[in-house]
């Protein structure tokens, strides 16, 4: 019997540069770090590398004059709507100064008193002393700074609706609204920057009389002037690499994870699992803040990451069929038993009750995004081993 369930190392690695040949360098890394560590590989160990580090290697960057140029191709010199866009200085700032230099006037609806992910604008709970109700009312800037006074983000200080307007400078207007439609009111030609609401926000502009309506990923999901460009998700999921350019997320994901897993296959003789991972989807208990302001966790996985967990409640069965059995023994050989005889699909079963089935990519991808961290741990690459094995594995 093995005493160990999963198991996440950080893999350290070089520093990665556009042109590098990253398939070879993680599998360097990984079987580097095997060989030092004293650990072994094994069939269905996951390999977990960050989007970051595969968007440069591709050199899949943009500049604030490139997205200004697709801006300006999309709308003319109509005036444009901005809305639902995220509170965020590395993930949003250098996207509003390119779609700000490629329009002659701009407004921006923010939602309050959070974003999508969470960030608040201020705290919800002025919102309640107001008696302000946030699914109707709208204010201008001027307006909503008299009613509630100072603005700044809980952990990091910034005034987010100063820094945006400073940042779109030229003829720039904000407005703070929760309701879709209120964009209407100033133009009929739309930005809408919200990540995973983008679709229906679109649906309900257009059915509102929108003339035109871009979604960030339409922004540069085809190169302009030589830039980089992501056909699926277009500037949703880049972030600020130097004060002019973004770096997108990756494209041709699954060319790269297929060959990783080649090339350890022809290495190792295992077969083992590959994925990108972006941002985890977990929430920040204390802020309130999601993760995921990424599109999507993984963009690219193997075929054998393709699905949901189908597991047995342990504490379900310790309180019910395991509970008049005396013997510790016979208690684990009748759990193993249960195990090794469970369905593969075991949704709304009472033996599954509380295993929520989310996607293995979400689960690893988070896993994988809290271990490597977002400072200066230096491990992109993530080794997650003993994933799939369970209490009745040998």
């Amino acid at each position: 019997m093995s005493f160990v369930g999963t198991v996440s190392r950080g893999i350290k690695a070089p520093i990665f540069k556009k042109g590098d040949n990253l398939v070879q360098m993680v599998a360097d890394s990984v079987l580097k770090a095997s060989e030092v560590e004293g650990f072994k590989l094994r069939d269905h160990d996951v390999i977990g590398v960050t989007e970051a580090v595969v968007a440069r290697t591709q050199g899949n960057y943009a500049s604030v004059d490139q997205i200004a140029q697709d801006v300006r191709e999309k709308f003319g010199d109509n005036p444009v709507g901005l809305i639902f866009p995220i509170l965020s200085r590395n993930r949003f700032s250098i996207l509003l100064k390119g779609i700000a230099k490629g329009t002659k006037k701009l407004f921006i609806v923010l939602s309050y008193p959070k974003d999508e992910v969470g960030n608040p604008l201020i705290d919800p709970n002025l919102v309640d002393e107001k008696g302000v109700n946030p699914y109707s009312d709208v204010f201008t800037e001027d307006e909503f700074r008299e009613l509630f006074g100072k603005i700044s983000h809980p952990f990091t200080g910034v005034d987010y609706i100063k820094l945006y307007r400073e940042t779109a400078g030229g003829e720039c207007e904000i407005i703070l609204s929760n309701r879709i439609e209120t964009i209407l009111d100033y133009t009929p030609y739309v930005i809408n920057a919200d990540i995973h609401t983008r679709r229906r926000t679109k649906r309900i502009l257009l059915e509102k009389g929108a003339k035109k309506v871009v979604s960030l990923d339409e922004i540069l999901s085809k190169s302009v002037s030589g830039s980089g460009y992501n056909e699926d998700f277009g500037i949703l999921g880049s972030n600020l690499a130097t004060d002019e350019t973004v770096k997108l997320f990756p494209r041709d994901g699954q060319i790269f994870v297929d060959k990783l897993q080649q090339l350890m296959f022809e290495k190792t003789g295992k077969k083992v699992e590959v994925m990108i991972y972006g941002d985890g989807a977990f929430k920040d208990p204390v802020g309130g803040i999601w993760e995921l302001a990424d599109p999507i966790v993984s963009p690219a996985y193997t075929l054998g990451l393709v699905g949901q967990p189908s597991e047995l409640k342990l504490k379900y069965l310790a309180d019910t069929v395991l509970s008049e059995i005396t013997s510790e023994q016979e208690k684990e050989a009748e759990l193993k038993r249960l195990i090794k005889a469970k369905k593969g699909d075991l949704v709304n079963e009472k033996v599954s009750l509380g295993t929520t089935p989310r996607r293995l990519t979400d689960l690893l991808g988070s896993l994988c995004d809290l271990t490597s961290g977002s400072g200066d741990k230096g491990t992109p690459i993530i080794l997650v081993q003993g994933y799939f094995d369970n209490f009745a594995s040998e």
